[in-house]
């Protein structure tokens, strides 16, 4: 690993493409591509750092290679080509984008397989061993060789769900989003056939990290702005007039609430209105937005009004977890 750049592989083409440049410019990391026909750009924000395009699959590999130092693609198809080199480390596997699952479908015919368990029987019932047809030869073994059954794998280039009806495989293991195409062609999953739950996900390569200080850091600069906008999608900011003698005394009832805490309580700043009431406060706090409607409320109920809303871009932690979490890993695989 002799070059002194440092690289990040992206989708090259597919919503997974477009989800993630959309995705990295919510993280303040927009792209910047100085030649549209060109599958390179970089990262103003990220000075030094160059971003190359591949196929989803391609980008697992050259993060193991170490032709590449970071990717974002799917954890579908990492997990399926990571290898067993260790190489390949898994940065963030929760970017809340790419969303679909790995999982085991059988013909509608199949009235008697509904449990996964129920393989084994249909398998003796044809009296040869079942053949399944997937792009994931790993993660299927995988799942399929505990339950005790023959089975053969077919790999194909082509759609999966037509694979039952022309004949030349049994079930099938493949990526489903919203099930639609499986009901299209008569397959239905198993009740508890889910053999992965895949998302888009950070990677990079362990020797680049543990051996480049510079990737260390990108890693660092990458996981900061990632956590601070994903903590932040989960927040609202809320800002409320309220009346009091002192802000300790409105935090006081603040914090009898359920969701008035904020992320380590209040801030107040004085409010001045017409007359001479020196007894009014203006009141900031995050919560959480499943929480929004329940704060509301409750700051209605201790007097708050002029309540307003706003979404919050990024929570930067004092360090972000994953990154401690990063190290830790890398730690113990010296040791």
């Amino acid at each position: 690993m002799d070059r002194s750049d440092v690289r990040l592989s992206m989708p090259s083409k597919g919503w997974l493409a477009e989800d993630a440049i959309r995705f990295m410019d919510s993280c303040g990391l927009a792209l910047h591509k100085p030649n549209p026909r060109q599958y390179e750009a970089e990262i103003p924000a990220l000075p030094g750092l160059a971003v190359l395009f591949q196929r989803a699959a391609d980008i697992v590999v050259s993060v193991r290679d170490g032709s590449v130092d970071f990717g974002i693609t799917g954890l579908d198809v990492v997990r399926e080509l990571e290898g067993t080199n260790g190489q390949v480390v898994v940065l963030h596997d929760a970017l809340q984008f790419g969303h679909c699952r790995l999982a085991v479908a059988v013909p509608e015919t199949w009235t008697e397989v509904v449990h996964k368990g129920d393989l084994a029987a249909r398998a003796r019932l044809v009296d040869r061993p079942l053949r399944v047809a997937t792009k994931f030869p790993h993660l299927t073994t995988g799942f399929l060789e505990p339950l005790g059954f023959p089975f053969t794998l077919v790999h194909t280039e082509g759609t999966l769900e037509v694979a039952p009806t022309i004949g030349y495989a049994d079930l099938i293991s493949d990526l489903v989003s919203s099930g639609q195409t499986l009901r299209d062609n008569r397959l239905r999953m198993l009740s508890d056939g889910v053999v992965l739950e895949s998302q888009a996900a950070l990677i990079a390569n362990r020797a680049a990290l543990q051996n480049r200080a510079h990737t260390l850091e990108v890693a660092r600069q990458l996981l900061e702005f990632i956590e601070a906008h994903l903590r932040a999608a989960e927040h609202v900011a809320i800002f409320a007039n309220m009346r009091g003698q002192s802000p300790e005394l409105i935090a006081q009832q603040m914090f009898a609430q359920q969701t008035l805490g904020g992320l380590q309580g209040p801030t107040f700043s004085h409010v001045v209105v017409p007359g001479d009431d020196p007894n009014w406060w203006a009141v900031h706090i995050i919560v959480r937005r499943a929480s929004l409607a329940a704060a509301v409320a409750e700051l209605r109920a201790i007097g708050g009004s002029g309540v307003v809303v706003t979404p919050v871009t990024y929570i930067f932690e004092e360090e972000p977890a994953r990154y401690q979490a990063m190290l830790e890993a890398l730690h113990g695989q010296g040791h």
